[in-house]
């Protein structure tokens, strides 16, 4: 028997799998395709390869104003393909190599939970092997981590549409397109825009909100869809049926419109993966977005712990990576249980207001925390400021002047504690972390004003914004 069977090997699988197997656990692994999941395979890191590869192209195309001269500039489609797909394998090995390391057991198939744990009695799993084979095993303990698919809405004509793709799809065409229509302005449609809009696509995003990524604080949002100059956007339209690459939609005036494209990319969302692993026949509770788990990631089902995007809390793989974490620490105390042993000597909970999230466009935008409107419907009364990203030193040397970007920060005008931080511009995501950790740890405007920021950063905007608060 072994002590934890995972259901799943996508980031919040295959952290928790590492982390047990490093407390000397059993563990079994049941991954049905690559290790990693979404993120590692077709999600994050390969749009990222792709975008970044876009990013050098425009870079590259400004030199001049650098001083820096690029002759007979052009892109191959098929070697960054080939850079991407190199660099997803590298890290996928990466991956098998670590559970190796700590003797975790990885099974390649479909895993489905017949029946949970009860006591010292092992959860039932059956595992259906990739070859066709089928075998069961049992767990003291269980943890959900099936992840999230795409969304394919029910518009007329998606079915059957050979110039219909979701994110999936588009990360393996074979030539860029020469127009791209893209259902849906989120951080998906968004980053996809920037990619192919930096290497020549004619790209239009259609969304049904008044504004892209509709999560972003309301200030900022329009600064990076202006700075999406090659990106038509078609805001407040909802889109009525689809004939082959043809869009028919309804503009926010109400009259009917249409726009024709060569490749339609559906980026309208993903949702749980709720199906094939037994959640029907077993009594789990559903939230209205996916399974139900309280803060140290425990489901309704003594035994079963569920983490990532497949409870719907978080579609983030670093937000997964954390559930795995906390789900760890619970499991880890319930095995002790199990064992005699006190098993209240871990702590950790889910805590999600400082979960910082980025869009890795081109500009770069991300974000932790409360946005203005938020705070606004909590009911607190908000001090703000805000800079452009342009009066960074770091920023100026490295952009153009007219390259757009801005910070704000929002805190509560009674405590001047901090509640948000949002940025558009250069380096956002990568500064973003320490925004978190400010509001994680509930500092105030003026303990930060104490801080020293290494000079020169972008992430001295931060700062800055608050020395005019």
């Amino acid at each position: 028997m072994y002590d934890v069977i995972i259901i799943g090997g996508g980031p919040a699988g295959y952290l928790a799998a590492e982390r047990l197997g490093h407390e000397g656990k059993q563990v079994l692994l049941v991954e049905k395709s690559f290790l990693g999941g979404t993120c590692l395979n077709i999600g994050c890191i390969p749009t990222k390869t792709l975008l970044n590869s876009a990013k050098l192209f425009v870079h590259a195309k400004e030199g001049d104003r650098f001083g820096v001269h690029c002759e007979g500039l052009s892109y191959d489609w098929s070697a960054i393909q080939g850079w991407k797909t190199e660099v997803v394998e590298k890290l996928r090995s990466g991956i098998a190599g670590m559970m190796e390391k700590y003797k975790v057991n990885v099974l390649e198939g479909t895993g489905e939970l017949l029946a949970p744990p009860r006591g010292k009695e092992g959860a039932q799993v059956r595992i259906t092997l990739t070859d066709g084979r089928v075998q069961e095993e049992q767990g003291r303990a269980v943890l959900i981590s099936t992840g999230s698919v795409p969304v394919m809405p029910p518009i007329p004509g998606v079915e059957h549409n050979e110039q219909v793709v979701d994110s999936t799809g588009l990360l393996e065409i074979e030539k860029v397109p020469k127009s791209l229509i893209i259902i849906g302005g989120g951080v998906i449609g968004v980053e996809f825009a920037s990619l192919f809009a930096s290497l020549g696509s004619t790209v239009t995003i259609i969304e049904m909100m008044d504004e892209i990524v509709p999560f972003m604080d309301r200030e900022q949002a329009p600064i990076l869809r202006r700075a999406m100059k090659n990106v038509e956007f078609r805001l407040g339209c909802r889109v009525e049926k689809l004939s082959g690459g043809r869009v028919f939609y309804k503009a926010k005036d109400g009259s009917e419109a249409q726009i024709d494209g060569n490749l339609i990319l559906m980026a309208v969302g993903r949702r749980p993966q709720l199906k094939g692993w037994g959640a029907d026949q077993l009594g789990l509770n559903m939230g209205r977005q996916g399974i139900a788990v309280d803060e140290r990631m425990r489901t309704n089902l003594s035994g079963v712990w569920a983490a990532g995007d497949v409870t719907g809390k978080s579609l983030l793989a670093h937000a997964a990576y954390r559930m795995g974490e906390v789900a760890v620490s619970d499991i880890l105390n319930y095995l002790d249980r199990l064992e005699g042993k006190d098993g209240n000597e871990r702590t950790m909970r889910m805590r999600y207001d400082a979960i910082p999230w980025a869009v890795y466009g081109n500009p770069e935008a991300a974000g932790v925390g409360l946005t203005e409107q938020e705070a606004e419907q909590r009911g607190i009364h908000i001090i703000k400021g805000s800079l452009p990203m342009r009066i960074s030193g770091r920023f100026a040397a490295e952009n153009t002047f007219a390259a757009p970007g801005a910070c704000k920060v929002i805190a509560d005008e009674s405590t001047g504690n901090i509640l948000g931080v949002h940025a558009v511009g250069a380096y956002a995501s990568e500064f973003i972390w320490g925004a978190a950790a400010l509001i994680e740890q509930e500092l105030r405007l003026s303990d930060v004003k104490e801080l020293i920021f290494p000079h020169p950063t972008v992430s001295e905007i931060i700062r800055d914004v608050i020395w005019t608060m």
